[in-house]
């Protein structure tokens, strides 16, 4: 087994998370600083630190990722394709951080996990595709959307007696706790989605016989997402925080508490990995719509679902170029 490549591959992982990290911040915290109930910095900060602490609060994901998506390929073969699997990802989360567009880097690094595996003529568990990604990639922004809408609905009847201009200053304290959790979860859901690319590697190359997760690992993917997360991803945070409505801090609330409790329960009962992005979006356009209907810029949100529609396709033709082109370098 070549050790450079063994090298390659890790260091190239981390990258994704890193990549992961910056892109997906608006996720966590594009609400509270849309809100002003968190400033920029204070934000991207506490998100950092909920990322890191989350990435420890579970393995389900991560074996998930490593073992229920393609079968495990041998080799200098199997290295080729987890790198091309992960430029694929890479390559999308910067076009569409470059445009603003909130899209799924999960599911980016699914798209590449199984173009290069077809591209490499190693089989791909349909069956796991379609329970773990598919199923939750299409149920998980309907229970967001319907969840932030209802959450809002009990919010608006709960406080409907109360001051608004309290209310309001309540809900953006609230808030930093709501932002928090969404922080964590996003650290429990993609950290160990990198975790299963670098087991898989390990395995691979010999250096590992068990689907166990090394803490060096956890320490080093947690630490690359936070790092990623401070640099804070800002085009995507305007279109979460503003282009698909103008939030108030009880909208935000709502929607925050909505898609965090979708990935504990996804993350600890179906150990399923979902995208963060989907349920957040959303969640923030179930809970606008309470306002009024359209109060939701629906143009805008198209545009991001049909973004998510086409990121598994389009990750996937890049990581089977990519592979193509490492088999033909490599000879």
């Amino acid at each position: 087994m070549d050790m450079a490549a063994l090298i390659a591959v890790i260091g190239v992982a981390f990258f994704f998370t890193y990549t992961n990290g910056f892109h997906d911040s608006a996720n966590a915290i594009a609400t509270s600083v849309s809100t002003r109930a968190l400033t920029p910095r204070a934000a991207l900060a506490m998100a950092a630190v909920m990322n890191l602490a989350g990435a420890f609060l579970g393995s389900g994901v991560a074996n998930t990722v490593s073992k229920g998506i393609i079968e495990t390929p041998t080799g200098n073969q199997g290295m080729a394709i987890l790198f091309a699997a992960l430029i694929g990802a890479i390559a999308w989360n910067l076009v569409t951080w470059y445009f603003g567009l909130p899209s799924s880097s999960s599911h980016a690094l699914f798209g590449g996990m199984v173009g290069a595996a077809l591209a490499g003529g190693i089989d791909v568990i349909w069956s796991g595709v379609l329970d773990k990604i598919v199923i939750p990639m299409i149920v998980s922004p309907v229970v967001g959307l319907i969840g932030g809408f209802l959450v809002m609905l009990a919010i608006l009847w709960i406080f409907r007696r109360a001051n608004p201009h309290r209310a309001k200053r309540n809900f953006r304290v609230a808030q930093t706790a709501s932002a928090a959790a969404m922080a964590l979860a996003h650290g429990l859901q993609d950290a160990q989605k990198t975790m299963g690319i670098v087991v898989m590697a390990l395995t691979i190359s010999g250096h590992q016989t068990t689907g166990a997760i090394p803490v060096w690992v956890k320490i080093s993917c947690a630490t690359m997402l936070s790092l990623g997360t401070y640099a804070g991803g800002w085009r995507i945070m305007r279109t979460l925080g503003r282009k698909i409505i103008e939030l108030d801090p009880p909208q935000g609330f709502a929607a925050e508490a909505t898609a965090s409790t979708v990935m504990y329960i996804t993350s600890f009962v179906f150990k399923a990995p979902i995208s963060t992005t989907h349920v957040i979006t959303a969640a923030i356009m179930g809970a606008g719509a309470t306002k009024r209907i359209r109060a939701v810029r629906w143009g805008v949100a198209k545009n991001i679902v049909l973004g998510w529609f086409i990121t598994m396709p389009a990750a996937a033709i890049v990581a089977a170029l990519v592979y193509w082109f490492v088999h033909l370098f490599r000879g």
